[in-house]
């Protein structure tokens, strides 16, 4: 699913009105009742309803949701914040139909003194500003915005809180942005609710659609997009009757040092979970009893080493290889890992301690195959590509790392972002915090190798399994809760990840 920047879907929202055709009051209308489903859903009509509405558009939702929650009986009183004598066309048609309804008190708002008292059991809904704006709150917006974060009450935004800018915050003032509960955005996110320094700004966001013109949102070009199941279901190859072990590949793990094998388990359990037919793991010989142990189907290739990763295995019989999961980065290793850039043939995920490796010796970017798949955290990847600002710096630094490499980024976190060698980007949007745990990262390695020796594309491999990775863990927390969740939860749930996918095209 493509997403915008905030100035092109104004250009997506005039040529929805333009091309429906539907006038632009209508479109609002449209907006408000989306509005009005949801919160009249989650929302019970024995909460008084506060509404904090600008002269904008946005402030134009508000009005209008304000009139359809007074006539289904929620208790409503609106506070327009008097910012300019200007208000937008949308905006006074509905601030006329309200006033005509007679039914919600309606309070002009000049100073900070005529801000209303908020108790914690109301519900505040934030229409002042939308997602256009492009410098820091100040003056009386910002009093109001402040005023309204330290009330205690749950906090709807209409499409951005007031205050967030669309993209990057970089420049922006943190204790000037509203803190919402929950942010309904229209058709689109933004770009920003997906980097962890908005977090407490957007709170939980949900999209609401608006019909917004399917042509124009295929003809304008965008580098972002979020995995929905209707993007990752088609790209699940179907089983055929009569394949065998030798038909999904054999992917090669090179994993493991003395007191850190437990990354080899995880990884090499989740690679045969995730439906590689045949797997061997390159471990230190001392390794040998804990991964015939504990992954008997796993065949094993001893490193000449008892304790670390020294030496590349002849690899003429793999499809895939994955290394990095608590390799150590010991000189003999660093050798290892650069012998394994020059040699391999196959498709590569790179992972941990291979990028910790990596980061050391900056001149061996240029020996990566092409579309290696990196899984850096957000550290490892700063130490691959340098320090970032915030998330949103971070983010284009792996799009930019991606292309100049020619590369796969998988930036590990809430929204996992996979950053591909044209220049395109895509987040995740399965997986809780229930996944910060151990071994987690390890499992993600072993899906995504699997996924390549099944001789699915590189690209194709890294989004699939980041996506079902989030969906395994989904599916754990909801029969454990979060708390208690270990990364061998998400491979046991592997098997109703990838039924869940399962489509009339890949039965």
């Amino acid at each position: 699913m493509k997403f915008f920047r905030t100035d092109q879907v104004h250009g997506i929202d005039a040529y929805t009105v333009k091309h429906e055709p539907i006038a632009a009051i209508d479109l609002m209308e449209r907006a408000a009742g989306q509005l009005f489903q949801w919160i009249t859903f989650h929302f019970s009509a024995d909460k008084q309803v506060m509404v904090f509405t600008g002269p904008g558009n946005n402030g134009g939702d508000s009005l209008a949701l304000s009139r359809m929650m007074s006539q289904a009986g929620y208790r409503v009183r609106v506070y327009f914040i008097q910012i300019s004598d200007r208000i937008s066309d949308s905006c006074r048609i509905n601030l006329d139909r309200l006033e005509r309804l007679g039914t919600v008190k309606i309070t002009r708002v000049r100073e900070e003194k005529e801000l209303p008292d908020i108790e914690d059991n109301m519900l505040v809904v934030d229409g002042m500003f939308g997602s256009g704006l492009t410098r820091p709150l100040k003056g009386l917006p910002e009093k109001v915005v402040k005023h309204i974060n330290t009330s205690g009450a749950t906090v709807i935004a209409i499409d951005v809180p007031s205050g967030l800018f669309g993209e990057d915050n970089s420049g922006n003032i943190p204790e000037n942005i509203l803190r919402a509960d929950y942010t309904l955005t229209f058709q689109f996110p933004k770009l920003s609710f997906f980097f962890t320094e908005n977090e407490d700004f957007a709170g939980e966001w949900v999209v609401l659609p608006i019909g917004l013109h399917p042509d124009i949102i295929d003809k304008t070009p965008t580098p972002y997009h979020y995995l929905t199941k209707e993007d990752i279901a088609p790209l699940i190859k179907r089983r055929k009757k009569f394949s065998h072990k030798g038909t999904y590949g054999h992917a090669l793990l090179i994993s493991g040092s003395c007191g850190r094998m437990g990354a080899a388990v995880l990884a090499s359990r989740a690679c045969l979970h995730a439906g590689a037919g045949l797997l061997t793991t390159h471990i230190p010989r001392l390794g040998n009893d804990i991964l015939q142990t504990a992954v008997p189907e796993a065949m094993l290739s001893q490193d000449r080493s008892d304790i670390i990763f020294s030496e590349v295995p002849d690899l003429s019989a793999y499809s895939a290889i994955g290394a990095g999961p608590a390799l150590d980065t010991r000189n003999n290793t660093q050798k290892a890992v650069h012998t394994l850039l020059l040699k391999t043939k196959v498709p590569l995920v790179l992972d941990a301690d291979a990028l910790n490796i990596l980061s050391m010796h900056p001149e061996w970017y240029e020996d990566l195959p092409e579309n290696t798949v990196l899984t850096p955290h957000p550290k490892e990847f700063e130490r691959l590509a340098g320090p970032a600002g915030n998330g949103y710096d971070r983010v284009h630094k792996a799009m930019d790392f991606a292309v100049k490499n020619n590369v796969i980024v998988v930036l590990k976190g809430a929204h996992t972002a996979v950053a591909a060698p044209d220049g395109n980007c895509y987040f995740n949007m399965t997986g809780n915090p229930g996944m910060a745990t151990a071994g987690s990262g390890d499992v993600l390695t072993g899906i995504i190798l699997s996924l390549l020796a099944q001789r699915y594309t590189p690209l194709h491999a890294a989004l699939a399994g980041v996506y079902i990775h989030g969906l395994a863990g989904d599916i754990a927390r909801d029969k454990n809760g979060e708390e208690a969740m270990i990364a061998s939860d998400i491979i046991n749930n592997l098997g109703p990840a990838f039924s869940s996918l399962k489509t009339k095209n890949n039965k």
